[in-house]
């Protein structure tokens, strides 16, 4: 399992390079920004049509992490679900699965943007969950400390070997963490934007997701 290791208030987490985040001390996976149902909400409202794909897909690489780190407790760090009815998306089979991954776990979904109510289905949702010096919520707060939150699906394009790539990655810096978004269907917003630049300290770390790990410094960013 490919990860980067850093520390946010004195806790070890560890990056996965899937998008999740693992810490191991406490046996916590978190992941954020799922947004299972995508293609049935744009399909519905006409919004544009994509392959009905995603929530499988997501789900299956959850089910890896899962494998991989065996955790005691899974948190889903808001928008899991693209919109109020995203659960009738779910076929027999993804509902299965999900359900395999909940047992004999504890499994914390916390309420985002897009899904600001309980599942009614797969379990009920809170708005912030802490444990030791961390706190775990959608959207990050100014002024917090040991903060780890997703919404902004942050992104980074670099140059790398004479070519632009573009990932999906993690920001954290002395105080809070930002996740990425670790569903299929979900786009980004540049860590280089004002949104983002202003909840940071330079000091800050960039890790891109992708098949190895890579970090750089937010400061080169600019």
């Amino acid at each position: 399992m490919n990860s980067y290791d850093f520390y946010l208030s004195g806790e070890k987490l560890s990056a996965l390079s899937s998008g999740g985040l693992y810490w191991s001390d406490k046996k916590i996976l978190c992941v954020s920004d799922l947004h299972f149902g995508k293609t049935h909400r744009l399909n519905r409202t006409g919004a544009g049509a994509l392959p009905p794909y995603e929530n499988i897909d997501t789900l299956k690489r959850l089910q890896a992490d899962i494998c991989a780190t065996n955790p005691s407790c899974v948190i889903c760090l808001g928008d899991s679900f693209d919109d109020r009815i995203a659960e009738q998306s779910f076929n027999n089979a993804e509902t299965h699965l999900l359900k395999i991954l909940q047992k004999d776990r504890d499994w914390i979904w916390i309420s985002g943007n897009h899904d600001p109510y309980p599942s009614l289905q797969f379990g009920e949702s809170i708005s912030s969950f802490s444990k030791s010096s961390i706190t775990f919520r959608h959207i990050a707060l100014k002024g917090e400390i040991g903060e780890i939150s997703g919404h902004y699906h942050p992104k980074i394009s670099i140059n790398l070997s004479n070519a632009q790539i573009t990932r999906a990655c993690f920001i954290a810096d002395q105080k809070r963490l930002i996740m990425p978004a670790y569903g299929t269907y979900t786009g980004g917003l540049s860590v280089r934007s004002d949104e983002i630049k202003v909840l940071f300290e330079n000091d800050a770390t960039v890790m891109l997701t992708g098949n190895k790990i890579r970090t750089i410094p937010y400061s080169s960013c600019f």
